[in-house]
């Protein structure tokens, strides 16, 4: 694992500024809130983003990255770059799909379900979804898939009538969705909060990738991961323009680059440490397995519920963004 061995020497684990030789002048000071922890591979290059930022505009712009929730809790993040509270921040959009259905475009069970996939996916839903953020007062600097989503269970599962009655980690209507269809109970848990919701039995079960589990250490509290690539939902870094709108021409050149090489570093992070989580969860004592075909068919009929239900609910604009995807199949 060069690669994250690369990105993690150095980062500490706690809010970092990474402030540089600074010139005479006063820096301006943008916070960064992650709602995952300091280790996450998201997290980890959202630090080397801003320290490429910093070091790019030799100062003019310094930024103190807050990872795990410890400025802001990773649900109101968003909210807090609308309204300037912070200059900038991460979040997973599918979090916000009440907000608007098209946001949870990348949580489709089974629609998108390996990079390749979810690549163009991505490039089909961008140009609506930059619209969205336009008119939320946000503009998209980068984003990074997680890697593929899978189950995890204190139990072994081996159908979906075995997951009936099982409480169930959520984080956005996809998941809380998938729970009802499956006869579980969803439980709303951020991520900063989700060890300690395992070890105190208030969930019992989770979708989610191998780095969330690696990095949460669940074997403590769960026993069973099953590979089922359900989806691979994406986090943005997102800033406030009004914010941007007041940065120099040759700032935002430098943010943006800044932002194309964070985007490329963090997919090939992604895809690097999606075998290194299963092999580290299986250190950890958790059976790691794919499901089984009565497993997969159930959930398979599930996503296909869940499919239409987007569809419906997302309008001309979702349809628009699944046909021009399978188009490029």
């Amino acid at each position: 694992m060069k690669l994250i061995h690369k990105m993690t020497t150095g980062v500490a684990t706690a809010a970092i500024t990474f402030a540089g030789t600074l010139p005479a002048f006063a820096a301006e000071k943008w916070d960064m809130p992650m709602a995952y922890s300091a280790s996450n591979f998201h997290s980890v290059n959202g630090m080397e983003f801003a320290k490429c930022v910093t070091d790019g505009t030799k100062g003019e712009i310094e930024i103190t990255v807050h990872p795990g929730g410890s400025l802001i809790a990773g649900a109101d993040i968003k909210r807090a770059i609308q309204t300037g509270q912070v200059q900038l921040g991460e979040r997973i959009l599918s979090g916000h799909q009440n907000e608007n259905a098209i946001f949870g475009f990348d949580s489709i069970p089974f629609l998108a379900p390996s990079f390749e996939a979810s690549d163009k996916l991505w490039q089909a839903a961008k140009p609506k979804i930059e619209e969205l953020l336009a008119e939320q007062n946000l503009t998209l600097l980068y984003n990074v898939p997680w890697p593929p989503q899978g189950l995890y269970f204190k139990k072994d599962v081996n159908s979906v009538e075995d997951m009936k009655g099982v409480k169930f980690r959520s984080y956005n209507n996809a998941t809380s969705r998938l729970a009802e269809l499956t006869g579980m109970l969803p439980v709303t848990i951020e991520a900063a909060e989700l060890s300690q919701a395992f070890a105190t039995g208030v969930a019992e079960s989770m979708i989610s990738s191998g780095a969330t589990g690696y990095d949460q250490k669940v074997w403590e509290s769960l026993t069973n991961f099953y590979e089922v690539d359900a989806w691979l939902p994406r986090n943005y870094i997102m800033v406030n323009n009004d914010v941007w709108s007041e940065v120099s021409e040759e700032n935002k050149s430098v943010i943006t680059g800044c932002a194309s090489d964070a985007e490329a570093r963090g997919l090939q992070a992604s895809k690097d440490y999606t075998q290194f989580t299963y092999d580290g969860l299986r250190e950890g004592g958790m059976k790691v397995e794919p499901a089984s075909d009565e497993l997969m068919s159930g959930l398979r009929a599930v996503g296909e519920t869940m499919t239409a239900e987007w569809l419906e609910s997302a309008g001309e604009d979702g349809k628009a963004i699944v046909d021009k995807y399978k188009s490029m199949q």
